[in-house]
């Protein structure tokens, strides 16, 4: 096991300044603080013709264990603002920052002759830092502004002893394999493509078929729990969503207007402004209620270019979405619905709740969220009460509500220790009131439904990044894009009975795949086998002679079984049938 002790770090960034400065004297530092897993430093070569390279971070690596061996304090001075711009007058990146901070108390950290500006904290001593790891260069812009100059930053990370860096390093390399965009790469699901856009993620056949998979279990499980299909449109009209109160909250995650035949649209970034149009397209009596509505829907947000990452941060998304109107008194009931449509959907795909949060507004945020305390008290309060009266465990996380009302969120903690929010139910009274929408009671008067926003899976995308990541590509059976390879021991020989087994396999909707590359043998199993296919089948003379039999392996074993053709048939209509998970 490891920790990470942000003191501590903090004072390796100093000592990579340390180091960085013998070697490049000429450089201009900026900032060096710890982070979550580490730290780093952000500086200025001041020499274009210079550059730092990934065999240049051994050298600057081996020159911090020197200097952290020397046990060098870090003495604290506080200074004054003119002191300090004279202590820094050749660095505009310190000058900055004590420009910022002309107000407030200046201070610098002494180690042996070298300085720098800084509030601390620090240990006592370099000596305390017993492991040093710097792990990768990458660029960054002076305060996170591409406008500002372009600096090279290096992370690194630091432990009081070897173990936690060993353990770490392990946790680390576990993290790469585990990468989802690798995986997602190794087995060609998706790709990026600048000419098409960035973020805007291209489905491969492979990623199709998973996605396609998904989609059809996701289908009957709405089914199940008697929710309608619709379809809505991509574009909306700019008033659509200044009526829904998006615009007003939502405006820098939407994409710029655009005006055709004197219309402002805009791209559509969630659905719930149109469910209430498919609500309001008829006259409604408390007797059809609830109405139960789900579309799996393109999306599109705008993400700043820094936080895109794979499918996880992407700016089109499909998502599933879900939305119910329903009485009031049918609340609870449609609630504990949504709960167990998520938990058999999370079950079918083998994710599993982590923790439950009830997320609140903050009412001392007013821009964030809709002003109307009365709405938002008695609907807060109707969540946290069925969660109490189903004896449901959860936390509560004020601010972290939607702008038009409270949610339950339905955490997930991944392999790697991330937690991730992946299914969630939120209550809004807001919306059908702005939308006007109502049915008829049963006094023949009209009174405003409620709604309510169900996500089972979030976005497709998302899910696919969980997924790779949960099972490093080892899909089970039923969403494996090949579901099995048929590899002939001779193309020549054997090509016929192969093609023969492929097309019965297809019949009976097995995906399944031939090889007829001429290839060695070997070569053809273990690409199979980094491809992750669940099912290998050699066909060779004995199979031939032994007409209407298989030779198989599963994916990760070394052990081969022979059965009848119909056998095998059942085997793999059985696995997929019960959506096994690995």
């Amino acid at each position: 096991m490891y920790k990470f002790d942000p003191k501590l770090n903090h004072s390796a960034a100093h000592v990579l300044a340390m180091a960085l400065t013998k070697f490049y004297p000429n450089l201009s530092l900026a900032i060096g603080p710890a982070i979550d897993e580490g730290f780093y430093y952000d500086f200025n070569l001041n020499d274009p013709n210079t550059s730092i390279t990934p065999i240049d971070l051994l050298k600057i690596e081996k020159e911090m264990k020197k200097i952290a061996a020397q046990a060098l304090t870090f003495d604290y001075e506080q200074v004054s603002y003119e002191q300090a711009k004279d202590l820094f007058k050749n660095n505009k990146y310190k000058l900055d920052i004590i420009e910022e901070n002309k107000n407030k108390p200046l201070s610098i950290y002494h180690s042996g002759k070298w300085f720098d500006l800084c509030k601390g904290p620090h240990v006592e001593n370099t000596k305390e830092i017993k492991a040093i790891k710097l792990l990768n260069i990458a660029g960054s812009y002076w305060r996170g502004d591409a406008n500002n100059d372009q600096l090279i930053r290096i992370y690194g990370v630091a432990f009081n002893d070897q173990a936690q860096l060993d353990a770490y390093l392990v946790d680390l390399q576990e993290r790469k394999e585990r990468d989802h965009r690798k995986i997602g790469k190794d087995l060609n699901l998706f790709t990026f493509n600048n000419l098409a856009g960035q973020g805007l993620p291209i489905w491969l056949p492979n990623g199709t078929i998973i996605k396609s998979q998904v989609q059809k279990f996701i289908n009957e499980v709405e089914f199940q729990f008697n929710f309608d299909t619709v379809i809505t449109p991509i574009l909306g009209s700019i008033d659509l969503y200044k009526t829904s109160g998006h615009w007003d909250h939502y405006k820098d995650n939407i994409f710029s207007p655009v005006q055709i035949d004197n219309e402002v649209l805009i791209l559509r970034p969630m659905t719930c402004p149109h469910h209430t149009l498919v609500y309001s397209n008829e006259l409604r009596s408390y007797r059809s209620l609830p109405i139960r509505l789900s579309e799996h829907s393109i999306l599109h947000r705008y993400e700043s270019s820094g936080g895109l990452t794979g499918f996880e941060r992407v700016r089109e998304m499909i998502l599933e979405d879900c939305h119910v109107f329903c009485r009031s008194d049918q609340i609870e009931h449609e609630v504990i619905n949504a709960f167990k449509m998520i938990q058999e959907a999370q079950e079918g795909l083998g994710i599993k709740t982590f923790e439950i949060h009830l997320s609140l507004n903050d009412p001392n945020d007013k821009e964030k969220y809709y002003d109307d305390p009365q709405m938002w008290e008695h609907s807060q309060n109707a969540l946290r009460k069925m969660l109490k009266d189903h004896k449901i465990p959860y936390k509560e996380m004020v601010g972290e509500a939607a702008f038009y009302g409270p949610k339950i969120d339905f955490q997930v903690k991944t392999v790697l220790n991330r937690i991730i929010t992946v299914s969630t139910i939120q209550l809004d009274f807001l919306l059908p009131n702005r939308f006007n929408l109502s049915y008829i009671n049963e006094n023949n008067e009209q009174s405003a439904p409620v709604m309510i926003h169900i996500g089972i899976i979030g976005t497709y995308e998302r899910l696919l990044a969980i997924l790779l990541e949960q099972t490093k590509g080892v899909l089970p059976l039923w969403l494996s894009p090949v579901q099995v390879v048929i590899i002939p021991v001779n193309e020549n020989l054997h090509a016929d009975y192969a093609k023969e087994l492929n097309a019965k396999l297809r019949k009976h909707l097995v995906r399944s795949s031939l090889d007829l590359r001429n290839e060695r043998l070997s070569k053809k199993i273990r690409e199979a086998q980094i491809q992750k296919i669940p099912y290998q089948i050699v066909v060779g003379d004995e199979e031939i002679k032994n007409d209407k039999m298989v030779t198989y392996r599963r994916y990760g074993s070394e052990e081969t079984t022979t059965v009848s053709v119909d056998d095998f048939i059942k085997v793999l209509e059985n696995d997929i049938r019960s959506k096994k998970i690995n």
